[in-house]
């Protein structure tokens, strides 16, 4: 059914077999409650002389740091110096590193298993490296298909992000390593976004936008770290709306500490502090196009600010608190690794890269399953996959395209070039390329092993690809498209780290449409970041389309699994795919505010993101939110829905894999509120999975809590029930209904 990736993964967990020396496979530390962390932070604090308090709540400098951040250590009672790190996909920019599938992949398994997994994988390497906090997860909404950073998190929807970000904590955090939530708030798109002022009403921020924060303060978070742009008129990293004592994070009950983007201070020291930012990162500069600037320095004055009474001392002691409470929660105070690696030499050159590789067997075949289970089967028309090894003696297969190349390696640690295959995107959320297994070496040894005859045309010139393509049995065509980070300014293939279209790169659509018009039987692999267009999906001659989506550095390995049927395929779409923009109700604003100033951005949408607004608006996609095909088929029946004795509502339904084969199903509940709710159609409300052998069925259990059938009420402010009838949606997607039901 699949590799049993997870079960070596576990297993390695629990005898540390098969690691190398920068991990500590038990991982083993005590695990404190916040009570117990406070108690021992506040001792602390009592010690520090001022200028060591000053130290732990600013960065000390973009380039002076030996990791991505750091703050200034108090030797004499042995704090460190916090080490700070990219990224949500894993360790960057450094050696000896799995290249993990990024979020988006992760939200495509429809797998809490796998997203807990991952995340526990991705602490076991950054506390291997000695890095104090993981910087991620991002939990960013993909407002629009286009966003440039949208693949760093988990799609556009509140609740498969939230339920993400719960169990990628959760993971992170077992292991004792810190996570950071991250960008707070409506950092959406990437043109911009150093002060765009993002304008959100009451309700689509406490049911769309802070919901993914709300699941990450349930998972005890470390940290938040607050965005570049402001909301609703004022900076987010001084918006005591957002981050202050009585702002939402606190009144959600959030206990860590709040962290500057880079750069994202725009105001001063005091106003910041007041505010509710705790720690100041990078701590001096930032670099940005090209150039060095430190106007930026929000905290700089802080000593003479805490000194003249602007910030009182009682204040200053709170941030220092809240720094040191996750270090002693997570028990990072005694055993825990040095940081052995160097960010200022990504190469792994200079004394101070100790060459600790953090790679492991058991990472491995967990980057693999999610690269596998991420994969969604698009179209499969008369069954042309899975390939059949048995049965490819002799058949002639052409590999086609440039995308199933190694990519090249000399596009600098922020990986800002599409060159080769694309395993994710570009900028700071990116991850290690250096132990890609490309789908040309996968492809290769597989259908060898199986007796093909394989051609290849590595390009994506239509005409060369046609022609490799005439007279073949098979024609497999990978595709991509890319996005990024804006960041430092980085454009890669004129796109400004959002995308300027939802086309494929490359003229990539040219170069299907041209080998299926000689090829009867053409396979697509697509490998990208988010939707894009596919008008030759319909094409007679395209039998099968694989959307690989971002699948890290085992994207080769994967892709000949779910080829050739050692994984069924079971991933799910976590966006729909539309034929054009407009049918996402959203645009990325790339034009000046009035008079050539930030641009104010409303989001007039409101809770109404990708299938909620198609749903609302009658277009029906391409391939719909939550789609997926397998190699078997499944039927649903039996749906009972019973209130409890605490206003739940129990869901309960049955699933059965009535084809010949066996497979995993992701079976999604959806939510229909009361018309005088005032919200989208459905809604996701619950998922789960299960892999079942031919002919075997399996009993689910879905449970609607209070606040999953509640709507956020501004007059109260809470989540309220509304009076009414409601209405459950079961099936395999959000329009593959195959239940209905009403409370």
């Amino acid at each position: 059914m699949r590799p049993l990736g997870l079960i070596c993964f576990l297993a390695a967990i629990a005898t540390g077999v098969a690691r190398n020396d920068g991990i500590d496979a038990s991982a083993s530390f005590t695990l404190r409650s916040w009570d117990e962390a406070f108690a021992l932070a506040n001792a602390t604090v009592a010690q520090l002389k001022l200028d060591e308090k000053i130290g732990l709540v600013t960065g000390v400098g973009q380039f002076s740091s030996r990791c991505v951040g750091n703050v200034n250590p108090v030797a004499r009672l042995g704090i460190p110096g916090f080490c700070l790190n990219d990224g949500p996909a894993g360790v960057r920019p450094t050696k000896g590193v799995t290249g993990f599938p990024p979020g988006i992949a992760a939200a495509a398994t429809f797998s809490r298993r796998l997203m807990r997994a991952r995340g526990v994988a991705l602490g076991e390497e950054f506390r291997g490296k000695g890095i104090n906090m993981h910087l991620g997860p991002a939990l960013d909404l993909m407002r629009n298909p286009k966003a440039g950073r949208g693949w760093e998190s988990f799609g556009p929807d509140p609740y498969l992000t939230g339920e993400a970000a719960f169990e990628t904590i959760t993971g992170i955090q077992s292991v004792g390593v810190m996570a950071c939530a991250k960008h707070y708030i409506a950092n959406n798109q990437e043109h911009w976004r150093y002060g765009l002022i993002a304008e959100v009403d009451d309700r689509t921020m406490h049911e769309m936008y802070h919901y993914p924060f709300l699941r990450a303060i349930e998972a005890n978070v470390s940290s938040v770290m607050c965005a570049y742009n402001q909301f609703n008129g004022t900076s987010s990293c001084h918006n005591a709306a957002l981050i202050g004592p009585n702002g939402l994070l606190r009144k959600d009950g959030f206990q860590g500490y709040i962290v500057s983007d880079w750069g994202a201070t725009h105001d001063s020291a005091a106003d910041n502090a007041n505010a509710g930012l705790d720690m100041e990162m990078p701590g001096d500069y930032i670099l940005i196009g090209g150039g060095t600037f430190n106007s930026f320095l929000g905290l700089g004055s802080l000593k003479s600010d805490v000194n003249s009474g602007k910030v009182p001392s009682s204040r200053l002691d709170q941030m220092v608190t809240r720094i040191l409470a996750p270090w002693y929660r997570l028990g990072q105070d005694s055993g825990y690794p040095a940081v052995n690696f160097d960010a200022q030499h990504s190469d792994g050159s200079g004394p101070n890269n100790l060459d600790v590789s953090v790679r492991s067997t058991a990472h491995t075949a967990i980057a693999r399953e999610i690269a596998a289970d991420s994969a969604v089967l698009l179209k499969n028309k008369a069954d042309a996959l899975p390939l059949k090894s048995a049965g490819m003696d002799g058949k002639r297969v052409a590999i086609i395209g440039k995308d199933a190349l190694m990519p090249n390696l000399k596009c600098g640690d922020l990986n800002e070039c599409d060159d080769g295959t694309m395993t994710l995107g570009w900028g700071s959320g990116s991850n290690s390329l250096e132990f890609t297994v490309p789908p040309i070496t996968a492809l290769n040894e597989s259908l060898g092993a199986a007796g093909a005859v394989v051609s290849a045309s590595l390009s994506n010139d239509k005409t060369a690809g046609a022609k490799a393509a005439k007279g073949q049995d098979v024609a497999i065509v990978l595709v991509n498209v890319m996005s990024g980070e804006l960041g430092f300014y980085q454009t890669v293939n004129g796109n400004e780290g959002d995308r300027n279209d939802l086309e494929l790169w490359f003229a990539g659509s040219d170069l299907v449409t041209a080998v299926a018009a000689v090829c009867s039987n053409t396979i697509v692999v697509v490998h990208s970041i988010g939707p894009v267009n596919m008008p030759w999906a319909t094409n007679e001659n395209v039998t099968a389309i694989i959307f690989a989506g971002a699948p890290g550095e085992q994207t080769g390995p994967a892709l000949v699994d779910v080829l050739f049927g050692a994984v069924n395929p079971s991933g799910r779409l976590p966006y729909s795919i539309a034929d054009d923009e407009a049918s996402y109700g959203t645009t990325i604003v790339t034009a000046p505010g009035f008079p050539l100033g930030f641009p104010v951005i409303n989001y007039t949408e409101r809770l109404l993101l990708d299938y909620r607004y198609m749903d609302t608006h009658a277009i029906i996609p391409r391939f719909e939110y939550g789609f997926g095909l397998s190699y078997t088929t499944f039927e649903y029946t039996g749906l009972s829905i019973i209130s409890s004795a605490t206003n739940s509502q129990v869901v309960s339904f049955s699933v059965k894999n009535a084809g010949a084969v066996a497979g995993t199903e992701k079976p999604q509940l959806y939510l229909g509120y009361p018309p005088s709710a005032g919200e989208p159609p459905k809604v996701l409300r619950g998922f789960d999975e299960v892999q079942l052998v031919a002919g075997a069925s399996q009993r689910f259990v879905m449970t609607l809590g209070s606040r999953e059938m509640s709507v956020w009420d501004t007059p109260s402010q809470s989540f309220v029930r509304p009076p009414g009838t409601f209405t459950v949606f079961v099936g395999a997607s959000s329009r593959d209904i195959r239940l209905t039901g009403t409370f």
